[in-house]
C-alpha cells in the first residue's frame, strides 16, 4: 500500500512543480526573470510524465544551445549582452532603492514600480544568471563554429523524427 502512494506523491509533485515552472517560466517571458530557463525546467520535469513533453525537451534544449552559441559569436553580441546585464542590475537597484514618484508621473502612483522590493532582487539575480549564462556560453562556443554546426544539425535531425 505504501509503494502506491509514494509513486502518486511523486507523480503529483513532479506535475505541480513542471506546470508551476513552466507557467512561471511564460510569464517571466515578458516580466523580470529567467524566462526561457524557467520554460525549459518546467517542460524537463513535465517530460517524465507526458510524452508530448518528452518529445518537445530535446529540441528545446537544441535550440537554446544554438541560441547560447549565436550569442556569443561575434564581439558586438557579447558587448550587447554585458550591457543587458548591467542595464538589469541598474533597473533592480532602482526598484530596490524605490525612489519616490516623480513630479512628470501621470499614472496613479500605484503604478510607480510595481512589485517593489520583489522585483528589484528579481532583476538583480536575473542579472547574475545572465552574467553566468553568458561566461559559460563564452567559454563554451567562442571561436567554435564547428560547434554551431554541429548544434544546426543535431536541430535538424531533430525536426525530421
Amino acid at each position: 500500500m505504501l509503494v502506491p502512494m509514494k509513486a502518486a506523491a511523486r507523480r503529483l509533485t513532479l506535475e505541480i512543480v513542471g506546470w508551476t515552472l513552466l507557467l512561471a517560466g511564460i510569464a517571466a517571458l515578458v516580466l523580470p526573470g529567467p524566462g526561457l530557463l524557467m520554460v525549459f525546467a518546467g517542460m524537463a520535469v513535465l517530460s517524465q510524465q507526458y510524452d508530448w513533453a518528452e518529445r518537445r525537451v530535446e529540441p528545446l534544449r537544441l535550440r537554446a544551445m544554438r541560441a547560447a552559441a549565436y550569442g556569443v559569436a561575434k564581439p558586438s553580441r557579447i558587448v550587447a549582452s554585458g550591457f543587458g546585464v548591467v542595464w538589469m542590475w541598474a533597473w533592480g537597484l532602482v526598484w530596490c532603492l524605490d525612489p519616490a514618484v516623480p513630479s512628470w508621473w501621470s499614472l496613479p502612483d500605484s503604478f510607480w514600480l510595481p512589485g517593489g522590493l520583489a522585483t528589484g532582487i528579481s532583476l538583480v539575480a536575473s542579472g547574475f544568471l545572465a552574467l553566468a549564462l553568458l561566461v559559460w556560453s563564452y567559454r563554451r562556443f567562442h571561436g567554435r563554429p564547428e560547434e554551431l554546426r554541429e548544434l544546426e544539425r543535431d536541430i535538424e535531425r531533430a525536426d525530421a523524427a
